[in-house]
């Protein structure tokens, strides 16, 4: 344990998929994992196997495809929860068993049931069991930060003394202040016996907006693990950024002195794949990966910049591998060059997956005059990144105006067999949607509809995100085309692919 360096643990896969709405499949968590190797964290959360046999069957394929980084799997504790966990793992180069217990009174009490007796017995008994398995076992103190000072020291004592070779101290509800959260560390630090043989961790929800600065007051006092989420995402308001945990600890090493393992080139790129991904945008003014986290308009910023760019910038975009929007590619782009700015956005495509880019680039290309990175980054989304249809748009038209009755002509194979009809609508995205409604005999709940233009310019690519819902599933897609009514019919199919999905992998769990 090298203590000048900050150990960074990536939960995007299982906590920050517990956010709504930013669910992945199988094929989405696997490329996301890579790239989160790819970007140097330390640990990947790959998921909760014993939630559900899909979370099982995710954790495992991660497992197989992570080179570098450690993967860990979240357990209950229980014996039933870590035997699961590590079956799941256990492929990986360097597994990881996270076992958490509540320790709250209000946790203890309501959800639990249990006395400090019990709760002190399990989380032995969790973490030597663990220890059955591998010698990299985590313990999380769920709910730490409300949690009784004396006794949380006991929980951790036991803790090291069963094996586990790091302790989480999470602020699960995002409850605590910068200079409390400090205070527990330093607590810990002081009351626990071999605290310094083990790793002190720390895991911040952003219910109050505190998660980085209590995650960085905590580092300050001593802790060497953060537990982060790319953009931010997570349960309710969140979880700690990593993009702005890591470069708060870069741009003041003067302050905190501490290296990361993270590449920084690759920390945009990362973002911009999960929101691609999960079809939620960036919004503009996000700290470090927002798109007006480097725009200047007030004059003096502008004269300022123009002398000096430290006057009103503390970090670049190219540290943090932000590509600028120049035309990139075109029609008469060969694959040496969609491969290289492929690379450069941190994609490693197989030969086959990079043929159908460039097919597609050739396709754009005829429709739009300039092609930007975020058009190839779609692209590739649309073209490689996506599930299996079973569900797919083969035609379509669309008539409307203020003089004539919105109607959508489609034609769509479904299951291996086309089918082609008309239907009508008060708008052009209306009809579009119910002559995909009686195509696949369905009519979910349109709960969500958002358009946003990919990059500037009347020929931009749209890119349409929509949620639906039918019954108890709900699902996430999006489409991306220049024609705006063709990127909303991608999308609300892209949707319902993954409803199929889910009702598939449901119907295999039952069998």
């Amino acid at each position: 344990m090298d203590q000048n360096t900050v150990y960074i643990f990536d939960t995007t896969l299982r906590d920050g998929e517990q956010s709504p709405g930013a669910s992945m499949n199988m094929q989405e968590k696997r490329r996301l994992a890579r790239q989160l190797d790819a970007l140097g964290v330390d640990v990947i959360e790959a998921g909760f196997p014993a939630s559900s046999q899909g979370d099982f069957e995710s954790v495992r394929e991660i497992a197989k495809v992570v080179e570098t980084s450690q993967v860990a799997a979240l357990a209950r504790a229980s014996k039933a929860d870590i035997d699961r966990a590590w079956e799941a793992v256990q492929d990986a180069a360097q597994p990881r068993i996270h076992t958490f217990l509540a320790t709250s009174d209000i946790h203890m009490q309501y959800k639990l049931g249990l006395n400090r007796d019990q709760v002190l017995a399990l989380v032995d008994e969790s973490v030597r069991r663990a220890r059955t398995y591998t010698e990299n076992v985590e313990f999380s103190a769920e709910d730490a930060s409300r949690s009784d000072w004396d006794f949380l020291t006991q929980i951790v004592q036991t803790a090291v003394e069963a094996g586990a070779k790091t302790i989480n101290i999470p602020d699960t509800v995002g409850y605590t202040q910068p200079e409390e959260y400090a205070s527990l560390i330093r607590h810990l630090k002081q009351t626990v016996t071999n605290i310094d043989q083990v790793v002190l961790s720390v895991h911040c929800h952003n219910d109050l907006g505190l998660a980085t600065a209590n995650t960085l007051a905590a580092v300050r006092a001593g802790a060497r693990q953060v537990e982060v989420t790319l953009n931010g995402i997570g349960e309710r308001a969140g979880n700690a950024a990593l993009e702005e945990v890591v470069m708060a600890l870069e741009v003041r090493k003067d302050l905190h002195g501490l290296e990361t393992n993270i590449v920084m080139e690759q920390i945009y790129p990362t973002c911009r794949l999960l929101s691609l991904i999960i079809g939620q945008p960036i919004p503009a003014y996000k700290a470090v990966i927002g798109g007006n986290a480097f725009a200047h308009e007030a004059g003096i910023h502008q004269h300022g910049m123009l002398k000096n760019k430290q006057t009103y910038e503390i970090m670049t975009p190219e540290s943090i591998g932000r590509p600028s929007s120049e035309m990139v590619l075109g029609k008469h782009s060969g694959r040496h060059a969609c491969q290289r700015r492929l690379e450069e956005l941190g994609y490693r495509l197989e030969r086959e997956q990079l043929d159908q880019v460039v097919e597609a680039v050739k396709t754009l290309a005829d429709k739009k005059k300039q092609i930007f990175v975020e058009d190839l980054e779609a692209l590739v989304l649309e073209e490689v990144y996506r599930i299996p249809d079973k569900y797919k748009l083969l035609y379509l038209s669309s008539l409307s105006g203020n003089m004539a009755i919105p109607t959508a002509t489609l034609k769509m194979l479904v299951e291996d067999e086309e089918v082609q009809l008309a239907e009508f609508g008060v708008g052009p995205v209306d009809s579009v949607f119910n002559a995909i409604c009686r195509i696949v005999g369905k009519c979910p709940t349109l709960q969500k509809f958002s358009v946003t233009a990919i990059t500037g310019g009347t020929d931009a690519q749209g890119e349409v995100t929509v949620r639906i819902q039918e019954g108890e599933w709900t699902a996430i897609g999006r489409g991306a085309d220049p024609d705006i009514i063709v990127a909303s019919a991608k999308a609300y199919i892209n949707a319902l692919n993954r409803l199929a999905k889910k009702e598939e992998e449901k119907i295999c769990a039952r069998i």
